[in-house]
């Protein structure tokens, strides 16, 4: 029994057991319905999965495309991207014209230079490496650090600086160097990244007296140039004064370049053949009135003036004169001195700061060209304008004469003579310097009414004074010519007959240049033409082709009777042969001219002028001679032309 009653216990538990089976079995399937068995992640998971490989193959294709647009669409642009971090364009530096005289002899040529030079864009990029070179350089060169680094990167803003160091332009850090030196300079910069010696060319003028101031000089960019001039290259020069900036268009050849390959560090290692290289264009030349030797001639007579008149005056600060001479017909200038004048030659390369500051320091101002800037009252020259207005205004007539005393007073003023030169006429009157006759023509005197001021001012503007000349050098002054007007609004006074006596004479506030002056002679001479200087002849190209020969510039003509220039010249020629300057009289050849001692600060010194055409009879070259401060035209004046006239028609002959 107990048996059996512990098998229906054990029996009743199994199947208890069974349904307890059944029972989970069937709580079991029913989850497996709802979640299927291995499934972890829940719907946003698999959203985010499908999002994350949704955004690779969006990326995968924009760098597919992008892939096809560098190397297809814009593969041609890359490549030459690719080429310009290895491909450098090198200016070749053109030849600029050269400068002869009349005769082809050079005034101003080129001649082979060295430059320690810099490629900016192929320096390091990082500070410390480049300017570990801006060292090295200075250690070879003699510059500073602050120097090289200003001259490759400027001082402006950093923006700039990046600019300029990106550049592809050559920098020059230092011109001059000889061919030996250049030699062991490119020693020594072996492996600098973008440093090396250029191979240039630098200007050479002919020392000659009063040159320097007709030729000028050339100079590097001023800051205006490189903004203003976008044809230029910064290793460029350009003319700066006189001829050489006057005729830049012309001079100025036209760079050529070539295509250079650079390896990683800046280094040159071939010249590549390329269509878009270039060849250089020389410069035109051109070739002027000017004759060297009667430039030479010229400047001996007018320093032995100069020292004339030291000793005459006893006045150790003379130092400064003009001497001209041109062709009455053309207006060519076959001679011009200036003095004290400058080396040019300081110019050519990098002048140095000693040079400079000795040039702008000194008193005697030798960079000023006194010939055609220099104002100064004229004298006595004057009077042969004054002569013509007086004969074709009908206020003296060529028959017309009276007996002149040796002053004019009026009220307490007095107007005196240099001497008492009795009964005159406008011939005689020229030639003794009468001022009582020419105070006469201007202001009027007893019966003869005078010029006036109007009149007066009319003459000096129809015979070029109170203007430019026209002279084809920069710079030129217009002199000044006083009137009424300009006294009561510059010194609120009136304009009294004191001062129509003055500037009658060449005195008073009346001012020109030598070259104006020489421009009225010339007219007188020429039969009433007033024609403008010009140095430059013509212009050809470097295998002598005449490109453009330059005219006779008239500015204006038939503005005075040929009867009155007549009376004019042969009062002119009195002045040679019984006048105050017969010591040109033994000449082999006629000459009329006219003397001109003219007063300044206070009526202290005198400037002494000269001014002459040759021969009398067929007039070929006017000449015009003046010494700052020099004492009487006649004494030292005069000679000078003498000695230059004498020259010309010995050369000629």
């Amino acid at each position: 029994m107990d048996i059996f009653g512990n098998f229906s216990k054990l029996k009743g538990d199994n199947d208890k057991r069974k349904v307890f089976r059944k029972k989970e079995l069937d709580f079991s399937y029913s989850d497996l319905t709802l979640e299927p068995v291995g499934k972890i992640e829940s719907k946003e998971s698999v959203r985010s999965i499908f999002m994350i490989k949704a955004l690779i193959i969006f990326l995968f294709c924009i760098v597919v495309l992008r892939l096809f647009d560098l190397q297809v669409v814009e593969g041609d642009m890359n490549q030459s991207l690719a080429e310009g971090n290895r491909i450098r364009p090198r200016i070749i530096e053109a030849n600029r014209g050269l400068i002869t005289d009349k005769d082809g002899y050079w005034l101003a040529r080129n001649k082979p230079d060295f430059a320690l030079s810099v490629y900016p864009s192929d320096l390091p990029r990082k500070k410390n490496e480049r300017e570990e070179i801006y060292s090295k350089i200075a250690a070879v060169s003699h510059l500073s650090v602050d120097e090289i680094m200003t001259t490759i990167q400027g001082n402006g803003s950093l923006a700039d600086q990046h600019a300029k160091l990106s550049s592809l332009d050559m920098v020059i850090l230092k011109d001059n160097i000889s061919h030996d030196d250049a030699l062991l300079l490119e020693e020594e910069i072996v492996g600098l990244s973008g440093v090396f010696v250029s191979k240039q060319s630098m200007r050479e003028y002919l020392t000659l007296p009063g040159l320097s101031h007709i030729i000028g000089y050339t100079s590097k960019l001023s800051p205006d140039d490189m903004k203003n001039k976008k044809e230029y290259n910064p290793s460029d020069r350009i003319g700066k004064t006189g001829l050489e900036f006057q005729y830049e268009e012309n001079l100025k050849g036209i760079n050529g370049v070539e295509q250079i390959e650079v390896n990683s560090r800046g280094l040159i290692t071939r010249v590549i053949v390329d269509n878009q290289n270039t060849e250089p264009v020389p410069g035109e030349n051109i070739s002027l009135y000017l004759n060297k030797e009667m430039q030479t001639r010229s400047a001996a007579a007018l320093l032995n003036g100069i020292e004339s008149a030291k000793q005459l005056t006893g006045d150790d600060t003379v130092n400064s004169g003009v001497a001209i001479l041109m062709d009455v017909h053309t207006g060519g200038i076959i001679a011009s001195v200036s003095l004290p004048d400058f080396d040019n030659n300081l110019f050519a390369t990098t002048i140095s700061s000693n040079d400079y500051k000795r040039l702008i320091e000194d008193k005697t101002n030798p960079m000023f060209d006194r010939s055609i800037k220099g104002n100064y009252p004229p004298g006595s020259i004057s009077k042969i304008v004054l002569a013509a207005a007086g004969l074709a205004e009908g206020v003296i007539s060529t028959n017309f004469s009276f007996d002149t005393p040796s002053a004019i007073t009026i009220g307490d003023y007095s107007f005196p003579d240099w001497k008492d030169h009795g009964v005159s006429d406008i011939k005689t009157a020229i030639a003794e310097s009468n001022n009582i006759f020419f105070y006469m023509i201007g202001g009027g005197f007893e019966k003869v009414s005078g010029l006036g001021m109007t009149k007066i001012e009319k003459w000096w503007r129809l015979f070029g004074l109170g203007e430019k000349t026209g002279v084809d050098l920069p710079g030129e002054s217009d002199g000044f010519l006083p009137t009424p007007g300009w006294k009561k609004e510059t010194r609120n006074e009136p304009w009294y007959i004191g001062d129509t006596y003055h500037v009658s004479i060449g005195q008073g506030d009346l001012l020109v240049t030598p070259m104006q002056m020489l421009r009225a002679t010339a007219a007188i001479a020429n039969g009433g033409k007033l024609v403008s200087p010009q140095f430059v002849s013509k212009v050809t190209d470097d295998k002598g082709n005449v490109l453009k020969e330059f005219s006779t510039r008239i500015e204006r003509e038939n503005f005075v009777p040929n009867s009155v220039l007549e009376t004019v010249r042969e009062g002119m020629r009195s002045t040679i042969t019984d006048g105050s300057a017969r010591n040109l009289d033994d000449l082999p050849f006629t000459v009329a001219g006219k003397t001109g001692t003219a007063q300044f600060l206070n009526n202290q010194k005198t400037h002494a002028w000269f001014t002459a055409f040759a021969p009398y009879e067929d007039p070929e070259v006017a000449v015009i001679t003046f010494i700052d401060g020099g004492g009487g035209g006649h004494e030292i004046a005069a000679p000078i032309a003498k000695e230059i006239l004498s020259a010309y028609f010995s050369l000629k002959n």
